[in-house]
């Protein structure tokens, strides 16, 4: 017989373990936004610096290039192969400006992912992300299907918030609405028992509450573990400089990395008006 002692047992340790999956959803959905963050900003990154890069490469290169030929020692012929190497083939003018390029034949290889539009995300489409993941995660679900349903959703909602599309997020909010009823989670929808079940005693139920403070316990440590690898990568190194405004740093880069190329510019034209060029 189940004593009043073991229900009220029983009833704390399901509002401990529906408290620690309310926690983890939180914290969830931070390490999801700045890996977001993270990757819109590679993306970003190469695409709209890359060919900035490999043009001070290039002058780099041929900089070298006419000291050595200027100078015609050993090591200064040994730089120039080195830094011609470091380089990559030189952007056009359209690439390094942003310019649409001229459209070639079909080869018939499959499009580039569209690059998202900015490092974060608009604050609705923030919004309208969270309220998504708090209802739909998969932490949330105890059995396997109702896990592998909101599995494959999440990740639908992952891809939309990359890319900041609020229309797609709204569309997935109301085909989560439209969709079966959740099971309920470990603690029930509310916090609630949900039902002992048959054959299935308190010593039972706070064995199942345990374990599954455990598993919650475990994700949280390993979700930790994978915030602090993308704070310490050389991205989120990078996204600690403007943490209020990730997108206007890409800019500041630019234009540091623009006035370095007209530096190099002015210096290679120098070099090469020199007498014996």
């Amino acid at each position: 017989m189940t004593t009043r002692e073991d229900q009220q047992a029983v009833e704390r340790l399901e509002k401990a373990v529906s408290a620690a999956e309310h926690a983890l959803i939180e914290f969830e959905i931070a390490v999801e936004t700045f890996r977001v963050e993270v990757e819109n900003f590679s993306r970003l990154h190469h695409q709209r610096l890359g060919p900035v890069y490999a043009r001070l490469d290039e002058l780099d290169a041929q900089i070298a290039e006419a000291v050595a030929a200027r100078s015609g020692t050993e090591e200064d012929a040994r730089a120039a192969r080195e830094a011609r190497e470091r380089a990559m083939p030189m952007p056009d003018v359209d690439e390094l400006f942003g310019r649409p390029a001229p459209e070639g034949p079909d080869d018939g290889a499959p499009a580039a992912p569209e690059p998202p539009r900015r490092v974060r995300p608009s604050r609705e489409a923030q919004r309208l992300y969270r309220e998504l993941a708090r209802r739909a995660h998969p932490d949330l679900a105890q059995d396997t299907a109702e896990q592998e349903r909101r599995s494959t959703f999440i990740a639908r909602v992952n891809e939309a918030y990359g890319h900041g599309d609020e229309q797609r997020l709204r569309e997935l909010a109301q085909e989560w609405e439209a969709g079966p009823p959740a099971a309920p989670t470990a603690a029930g929808e509310d916090g609630a028992a949900g039902g002992e079940g048959p054959g299935t005693g308190p010593e039972d139920r706070v064995e199942v509450l345990y374990a599954r403070l455990e598993w919650l316990a475990a994700r949280q440590e390993s979700l930790a573990a994978f915030r602090a690898e993308l704070e310490e990568s050389a991205v989120g190194r990078m996204l600690r400089l403007a943490p209020d405004e990730p997108d206007g740093l890409i800019a500041e880069i630019a234009e540091q990395l623009l006035a370095q190329v007209a530096e190099k510019e002015a210096r290679l034209a120098g070099l090469l008006a020199e007498p014996g060029h």
